[in-house]
């Protein structure tokens, strides 16, 4: 409140203030006493969870007959005879930065999905580009698949040849009009977090997003990569620049003809 001080909530903890209040000199200030009080808008930020105690069979099997109950698109869950379940989630693909794929590579067909064909090792032959902002993929898994093998799935559906570990899966949720987000470890599982929240997705939704720690970390990149970064961006500026000369063109269009109507009429 005083010196302004702002830090990611999980991280107050580990914060030393020594802050000087008007007219009391210094005085230590707990971290909890500089946090700014939560905002109306709508915003992202990270939540702590208590872990739910894990469910019974027979719990479980009640769980799945209320989603299936709710659930509108024929997305079922299904029990098995050892206690495991299985069903859909979807992820939405929300990456900022381009990600690097096989080169000349044709469409997986069918038979390559059933036969477990990796494309990707066909060639050496590497390129990059950005995935179709806020994609969908829609995912069938089980109960024991982790969040690293749901990475992994994804990765492999779009042939992305990218390390893993550059990737994180987030639970997306909306509360008092607050959209917020928290990073799931690599051992959790979102299918059992699926039943938990129901079917409906603004209760919960899954992100697959870059995994941020702090600064990119450029040398988790090979030199390919770089140098197709460069090029991206190298394109994105001069569509950017051919953008604004056609804008600005366009302008000094209809201002050449306004003047010459004007200088056509009387007085």
């Amino acid at each position: 409140a005083d010196c302004r001080y702002t830090c990611h909530q999980e991280c107050r903890s580990l914060i030393q203030l020594e802050c000087r209040q008007p007219g009391q000199g210094q005085s230590q200030l707990s971290p909890e006493s500089t946090l700014l009080p939560p905002c109306s808008q709508n915003v992202t930020q990270a939540v702590e969870e208590e872990k739910p105690e894990p469910l019974t069979v027979q719990e479980i099997k009640q769980k799945i007959e209320e989603y299936n109950a709710k659930v509108t698109n024929c997305l079922l869950m299904k029990l098995n005879d050892d206690g495991t379940f299985t069903g859909f989630i979807k992820v939405h693909l929300k990456l900022r930065r381009p990600v690097t794929v096989p080169a000349g590579i044709r469409p997986q067909s069918i038979y390559d999905a059933l036969k477990e064909v990796n494309l990707a090792n066909m060639t050496d032959k590497r390129t990059s580009f950005y995935l179709p902002l806020d994609a969908i993929k829609q995912l069938h898994i089980s109960s024991t698949t982790t969040v690293s093998e749901v990475i992994q799935g994804l990765l492999k559906k779009f042939m992305v040849v990218d390390n893993p570990q550059k990737f994180a899966l987030f639970k997306e949720m909306r509360k008092d009009g607050q959209v917020l987000f928290q990073k799931l470890p690599l051992t959790e599982y979102p299918l059992y977090l699926r039943l938990l929240a129901g079917p409906d997705t603004d209760a919960l939704s899954f992100v697959l997003k870059e995994n941020e720690t702090g600064e990119v970390e450029w040398d988790a990149f090979s030199i390919p990569e770089l140098q197709n970064f460069l090029m991206i961006l190298d394109k994105e500026e001069k569509d950017k620049i051919q953008q604004v000369q056609r804008k600005y063109e366009k302008f000094k269009q209809r201002l050449q003809q306004t003047l010459k109507e004007a200088r056509g009429k009387p007085g």
